[in-house]
Parts: structure tokens; C-alpha cells; sequence
């Protein structure tokens, strides 16, 4: 698990579009990898919700919001149209992002886990939640962006 202060590791993942996204693409821009365990869940459904609502205020902070899971790319295709989603969802299948960021359950799936990156690809906050039903507000990430 990347620590405070460290580079964040970069990755390539597809998102739901079958796109491969980088997390070097983002580069000059501030990010936020939510880390979550399954698409259509209810938590997952009212989190990802909210980050849409709060996308115009995230953008205004010069920040990209990547949800990840270890759903497949179709089954985030389908989640991100449900919700009218603006931001990718990248497909973790091989589970290797959620190791290299220490969110891999031993059941396969991923904690549910929020790492504010920089501009310049540093981990400035990150916070894990005691259990997958467990979730932040979107208002506490808003007061660390307005931090950096």
C-alpha cells in the first residue's frame, strides 16, 4: 500500500468504455481512486450517485474521480448508464491494482478505500473504511482537495 508523501503507483486499467486509462494521464490534476467492492451494490449505488451530483465541485477543484473495482468493464458499462455516470470505472478483473493499493480482500474483492493523489502523483490522504458498508462523504474529500 503506497504511504503519505510517496509517488502513487501508476497502473493501466480499461475502463468502461474499453478504454485504457493510465493513472500518469492525469498528470496536473488531482485524483481521487475510490476503491469499491461491486457495481449495482446498494453503498456502492448511493456512493457513486453522489459523486456524480458533486462532479461540477470536484471539476472546480481540478480533480478527476476514478472509481476501480474488480467488476468487468461490460458489468461497469451497465452501472455507469444506470446512474448516468461522467467519470470512468476501471475493471481491476486481475485483481493486481487493489493488491498494489492493499484493498484486495481475501474473498476477491476490493475494501472500500479513497486515495487523494496530486498533480504531481503523490498520495496526499488516504483512508480505508472499517467495512464495505462503511462510506465517506463526499464533503470531508472536498475539505482535503481544498487542502492541497
Amino acid at each position: 500500500m503506497p504511504e503519505l508523501g510517496q509517488q502513487a503507483p501508476d497502473f493501466a486499467l480499461a475502463d468502461q468504455d474499453g478504454n485504457e486509462r493510465k493513472l500518469s494521464d492525469f498528470r496536473g490534476k488531482n485524483v481521487i481512486l475510490a476503491f469499491y467492492p461491486f457495481d449495482f451494490s446498494s453503498v456502492c449505488t448511493l456512493e457513486f450517485g453522489c459523486f456524480q451530483e458533486d462532479l461540477n465541485k470536484f471539476s472546480e477543484l481540478n480533480t478527476q474521480v476514478l472509481g476501480i473495482s474488480v467488476d468487468s468493464k461490460y458489468s461497469h458499462k451497465e452501472f455507469a448508464n444506470k446512474l448516468s455516470l461522467n467519470f470512468p470505472l476501471l475493471s481491476d478483473f486481475n485483481r493486481e491494482v487493489c493488491e498494489l493499493y492493499g484493498t484486495l480482500r481475501k474473498e476477491g474483492f476490493s475494501e472500500r478505500a479513497y486515495f487523494i493523489i496530486d498533480k504531481e502523483g503523490i498520495v496526499r490522504f488516504k483512508y480505508m473504511m472499517p467495512t464495505p458498508k462503511d462510506r465517506f462523504e463526499n464533503k470531508q474529500l472536498i475539505k482535503d482537495l481544498e487542502r492541497l
